[in-house]
C-alpha cells in the first residue's frame, strides 16, 4: 500500500533559482552597463566594479558577523551593486559608492533580515542616502563622449535639469533615445533600457504589467501637466526605474490589482515630484514611497480565499 504524502504548496517546482533570477537580471542590465561605458568611458566600468565589489563584501561580512548562511552565491547583492552604479554619476567619488553600497546592502537589506526582508529597494534608497549626504557630487554630470576629447571634466546639464531651468536648448527626442545627453550612468540610453526590459519580460522574470502601467501613467500626468510626454518618458532614471526598480520582487505587489495601483502610484508621483518638486527627478523617490505602500495595497485587494463567505453576508453562518 502506497503512503499518501502531504505537503504543503507549490506542489512543483519550476526549476528557477533565485540565483537564475538575479543571473537574469545582469543579463538584462549588460546593455545599459555597455552604454554606460561607451557613452562616458572606462571610469563608468570603475564605478560599477566599484559598486559591485562593496555590494558582494559587505553581504559576506553581515552575514558572517549576523552568523548567517552566506547567501552571496545568489547573486543579489551583486544586481543591487549594478543598479546602484547606474543611478550614480561617473564622477562619483569611489569612497562615496563604498558608502552607499554599504548603506545598501548593511541598513537596507541585511539589518532587515536579508534577501525578501526589505521593505524598500536598496538600491534607491542607497541613492537618496547619497544625495541627501552629498547633494553636490551627486548632481555633478559630465557631457557624454567628453573622455574621447580628453576632457572628462565638461560638464553638463540633464534634460530634467535643462527643463527646470527654462532652457530652450533642451535635447531632441533622438538624442534622448540613443543617451547623448547627461545624467546617471544607466539612465541615458533609453534604447539599451528598453533592450534589458523586453529580455525580462520574454524570459518571463518581470511582468510587464508594472512597466507599462508606470511608463503609461507618468504620460498621462505628463500631459495633463502641459509638458512632454515623450520627453519625460525618455529623460531620467523614469525607464531604468520601470523596469528594473518598480518590479523588484521583494518591494513590488504580488497581486495583480496591487500591482496595477503600485504602478499607478508610482507614475503619478513622479511626475508630480517632477513639476512641483525642487528636485528635476522624482523616480527614486516615488519608488521607495510606493514600497511602503504595498503591504497596504496588498491587503485592500486580497481575493477572498474559496469557500469564506464574504463579510456581512446574509447566511454566513450566524444566528439572525
Amino acid at each position: 500500500m502506497e503512503k499518501l504524502i502531504v505537503s504543503p504548496a507549490p506542489h512543483f517546482h519550476g526549476g528557477r533559482t533565485t540565483q537564475r533570477i538575479m543571473l537574469d537580471v545582469l543579463i538584462g542590465l549588460c546593455p545599459a552597463m555597455i552604454a554606460s561605458v561607451v557613452l562616458f568611458g572606462v571610469r563608468a566600468a570603475v564605478v560599477i566594479l566599484t559598486c559591485v565589489a562593496a555590494c558582494v563584501l559587505s553581504e559576506y561580512l553581515s552575514r558572517r558577523v549576523m552568523k548567517r548562511t552566506q547567501t552571496v552565491g545568489d547573486l543579489s547583492c551583486v544586481v543591487t551593486g549594478v543598479l546602484l552604479a547606474l543611478n550614480l554619476p561617473v564622477t562619483i567619488h569611489p569612497l562615496m559608492a563604498v558608502f552607499g553600497s554599504v548603506a545598501a546592502i548593511v541598513v537596507v537589506k541585511q539589518m532587515f533580515g536579508g534577501i525578501g526582508q526589505n521593505f524598500v529597494n536598496p538600491a534607491l534608497t542607497a541613492r537618496i542616502i547619497l544625495m541627501n549626504s552629498f547633494p553636490a557630487p551627486m548632481t555633478h554630470w559630465t557631457a557624454p563622449f567628453a573622455y574621447s576629447a580628453g576632457a572628462d571634466a565638461v560638464t553638463t546639464a540633464t534634460p530634467l535639469g535643462m527643463l527646470q531651468e527654462g532652457s530652450e536648448d533642451l535635447p531632441g527626442d533622438l538624442e534622448l533615445f540613443l543617451g547623448r545627453t547627461g545624467g546617471c550612468l544607466g539612465e541615458t540610453c533609453a534604447l539599451a533600457i528598453l533592450i534589458g526590459g523586453a529580455y525580462l519580460i520574454l524570459r518571463r522574470v518581470i511582468s510587464p504589467v508594472i512597466p507599462l502601467t508606470y511608463l503609461g501613467t507618468a504620460a498621462v500626468f505628463s500631459a495633463l501637466l502641459g509638458r512632454d510626454p515623450l520627453f519625460d518618458l525618455l529623460s531620467g532614471g523614469l525607464m531604468l526605474g520601470a523596469f528594473f526598480m518598480a518590479t523588484d520582487y521583494t518591494t513590488s505587489p504580488v497581486y495583480w490589482k496591487a500591482r496595477v495601483l503600485f504602478a499607478v502610484g508610482c507614475g503619478a508621483l513622479t511626475m508630480l515630484i517632477r513639476e512641483f518638486g525642487s528636485l528635476p527627478e522624482g523616480v527614486s523617490y516615488s519608488i521607495v514611497l510606493m514600497n511602503i505602500m504595498t503591504p497596504l495595497l496588498e491587503r485592500a485587494v486580497k481575493p477572498r480565499a474559496f469557500g469564506k463567505p464574504r463579510a456581512g453576508k446574509a447566511g454566513d453562518g450566524h444566528a439572525s
